[in-house]
């Protein structure tokens, strides 16, 4: 799969700009706040309907204006795709498929994936669980239209939770509501330890591999998924894992009604990273920390490719300048075989070492 052309209105810093790319490699470059990284997040945002910068459409819509568009043309499974984004200030965004409205962002995730790799992400493994969380999440709604209508709905069902926690002490009648959010909540929490689980043990597998060849064989890299206490077995069928959950939710009842806090479900999951059976994020040294984080994205692309049985469009924003040669060198031996988008301040020597085409960002426009 391949965005074989990008069109930009009002989008971020650029006007009106159009732009085709390169199927192999394409490095951006220009100085900083010139617009490189909004580029490849009008291209992420195509593939999935989010944004891992903006907390609302509305923040992408570009000074006085109304209303941004965002338009790609995409080659996958040997078919052309159009895909369109438009967001307003007003009013809910409209996204399309071919010129056919789409529902929600799964059918956007069903035309192209994207890797994401940026350079907050290479300290996902020192920081807390949410965030290595949202790395799963992130991944497994462009890859699994179900997981993601999933997370949604026990997003949902979670907010009225702890609003109906938080107000109970003023409002104690609220409480009644209490079982049935609880069952919902155990139900669709069963689809995601479900799919978290799967997801996680390919990432072990293939993460494994290419930190150890990036640490010259010496290290061993583990990752395990980490659910509530009360699932023995996260690979179990779904009535298994509800039923787990359900026991879990009722051991926990008392302690929420009484901190008001949502204390059970899988939105405490996290990914236990160990490197030479070491907690990583206890005693791994920057070096190691970096070298498992860079596994994990190359790892996630090749879930992919082994899934839709093409590479996914990658997506490394400023990720080469904060890595040592060694590492460097690691990644670009990595990344043939799909394409590639890569950001940088300088026309290094990127383009000769991997061929493709060089874009300049200047302002919000392409020199």
């Amino acid at each position: 799969m391949r965005i074989e052309s990008l069109e930009l209105e009002q989008f971020r810093n650029y006007r009106l700009q159009r732009m085709d790319f390169d199927p192999r490699c394409n490095v951006i470059f220009g100085a900083n706040a010139q617009g490189k990284t909004n580029l490849l997040e009008a291209i992420l945002y195509l593939s999935c309907g989010k944004s891992p910068r903006a907390r609302s459409d509305r923040e992408m819509i570009g000074f006085d204006a109304a209303a941004a568009r965002l338009t790609a043309t995409v080659l996958a499974r040997e078919r052309v795709f159009q895909v369109q984004a438009e967001l307003f200030r007003d009013r809910r965004r409209k996204l399309s498929v071919n010129k056919v409205p789409a529902k929600n962002s799964a059918a956007l995730s069903e035309v192209y994936h994207t890797v994401y790799f940026r350079p907050e992400d290479l300290f996902l493994i020192r920081e807390g669980a949410a965030a290595r969380r949202k790395f799963l999440d992130a991944a497994l709604c462009q890859l699994r239209p179900r997981y993601a209508a999933a997370l949604t709905a026990y997003g949902r069902l979670y907010d009225h939770k702890t609003r109906i926690l938080r107000d109970s002490e003023e409002r104690p009648d609220l409480l009644a509501a209490l079982p049935d959010f609880n069952e919902q909540m155990v139900r669709f929490g069963a689809v995601l330890i479900h799919y978290r689980a799967q997801f996680a043990q390919a990432l072990g597998k293939y993460a494994a591999v290419h930190h150890r060849e990036c640490s010259g064989g010496k290290e061993t890299l583990e990752i395990r998924y980490q659910t509530v206490s009360s699932v023995t077995d996260p690979f179990a069928d779904l009535p298994v894992l509800t039923q787990q959950l359900r026991e879990h939710m009722e051991r926990h009842q008392a302690a929420e009604r009484a901190s008001r806090l949502c204390l059970s479900g899988p939105h405490k999951d996290d990914l236990s990273v160990t490197i030479n059976g070491k907690d990583a994020k206890m005693y791994a040294s920057q070096g190691q920390t970096r070298t498992a984080a860079l596994s994990m994205k190359l790892a996630e692309r090749e879930i992919y490719q082994n899934a839709t049985g093409e590479y996914p469009v990658l997506l490394l924003d400023d990720v080469l300048s904060e890595l040592d040669p060694r590492r460097q060198e690691f990644v670009l031996n990595r990344i043939a075989g799909g394409q590639v988008f890569i950001t940088c301040c300088e026309d290094d020597r990127l383009p000769e070492l991997l061929g493709g085409k060089v874009l300049h960002v200047h302002g919000g426009e392409l020199l």
